[in-house]
């Protein structure tokens, strides 16, 4: 006796040798509903009669049950009725297998969430008001939560605000492709923001996808850096530093920009502004973030509260 388990992230129809090998040999397919699995496997010249799940009279060791899309939940109570009656010896159908017809690849639930985010967009009265503009500050609120959790080494609440932040992408992406207006939109959608850097990593690395040559972490990244100049073909080596970011960030971001382009002294005056980019320039040189390490000194003076 089997039991066939499909994907909802998968076309139905797309099965596995496995699926189809149980489908082909069966004496008997049966399924709860009619559902899309269903339609594809009829429409492959395989008869399958409906069946609610109580109804196992004519259940036997070459029958196949096909679950309903994605429900494995349903296919592994089927399971436990199944065995349960056969070890009572009111159905005697021997073992129970559980077939996967077809399965997640990595990133598939990220589909659930590019349909959950157009559901809320389309339905819920709160998120069809948003914008670009009105969504900054959550994007910047969960970026520092994320950098929270970093500094405090809890990684089961840096994939929480991780999945927070990549909600926040996917928000935005779901309002440029559904305006609130129902008129004009940005004309992209998550999968152009996909596409984009699917491109952008393919081609800022050769020495993976093509036929370059960097042997060392330090050669990877200059040579991205050439590529990212000749592609931004920018005016300025500070060029794209955001002056928004928060002051020390801003700092390293600056310094790091203009030793690319050649040395750069600390300040030789003693003002208070002097002397803290003398120490980004230090932390540079120690290979250390100096806005992460003032964070984290900073969060050990802040004490626990229970």
């Amino acid at each position: 006796m089997r039991i066939l388990v499909t994907s909802p992230r998968v076309a139905p129809g797309l099965l596995t040798a496995a699926g189809w090998d149980a489908l082909r040999e069966a004496s008997l397919v049966l399924a709860p509903e009619d559902d899309p699995t269903v339609e594809a496997v009829r429409a492959a010249g395989v008869d399958v009669r409906v069946e609610p799940l109580g109804r196992l009279d004519d259940v036997s060791a070459d029958t196949v049950w096909i679950a309903p899309t994605g429900d494995v939940e349903w296919a592994h109570a089927l399971a436990d009725t199944l065995l349960a009656r056969s070890e009572s010896g009111t159905e005697p159908v021997g073992e129970v297998e559980i077939v996967f017809g077809s399965y997640d690849l990595p990133g598939a639930r990220l589909l659930d969430l590019v349909a959950v985010m157009d559901q809320l967009r389309v339905e819920c009265p709160w998120t069809r008001e948003q914008t670009h503009a009105s969504l900054q500050q959550y994007l910047l609120e969960e970026s520092y939560e994320v950098l929270d959790a970093l500094d405090r080494g809890d990684t089961d609440e840096l994939r929480e605000e991780l999945g927070d932040l990549l909600m926040q992408v996917v928000f935005h992406a779901a309002v440029a492709a559904r305006p609130v207006d129902g008129v004009s939109d940005d004309g992209w959608d998550i999968d152009d923001v996909a596409a984009g850097i699917v491109e952008k990593l393919v081609r800022r690395n050769p020495h993976v996808f093509g036929d370059g040559d960097a042997a060392t972490a330090d050669e990877v990244d200059a040579a991205w850096q050439r590529l990212k100049a000749t592609e931004k073909r920018r005016t300025s080596v500070l060029d794209g530093v955001p002056p928004t970011l928060p002051a020390l960030a801003y700092a390293d971001k600056v310094v790091g920009r203009l030793q690319r382009a050649g040395e750069v002294a600390a300040p030789a005056g003693d003002s208070l502004g002097e002397r803290l980019l003398a120490l980004v320039i230090e932390a540079r040189a120690a290979g250390q973030d100096p806005e992460a390490a003032l964070r984290r000194t900073v969060n050990a003076l802040v004490p626990s509260v229970e």
